[in-house]
């Protein structure tokens, strides 16, 4: 019994750390510079004021897919420009 119980708890532990994993991912913010590129990122960096990046969420997201130029995701440290990325 005490290791059906344990079995358990592990699968419970398991599940619960993979659905916050889930939910960390699904929670990316979209960031935007100057030239209206957009990727999805995790981390909010300084970026340099003359690329004029701005942080949005995904509600802003859904709603302004027309007129921007959608880039590869990238949750490492860079901005794009010009379809190219360029790391930071």
């Amino acid at each position: 019994m005490k290791v059906v119980k344990s079995a358990l708890l592990t699968g419970a532990l398991l599940g619960a750390l993979g659905a916050m994993t889930v939910a960390t991912t699904a929670s990316a913010d979209v960031a935007c510079n100057r030239w209206h590129e957009c990727w999805r990122v995790r981390d909010h960096i300084d970026y340099p004021a003359n690329l004029g990046v701005t942080f949005h969420d995904e509600t802003w997201a859904t709603s302004h897919h027309n007129g921007w130029r959608w880039r590869h995701d990238r949750y490492d440290h860079g901005y794009y420009r010009n379809g190219i990325w360029i790391a930071l």
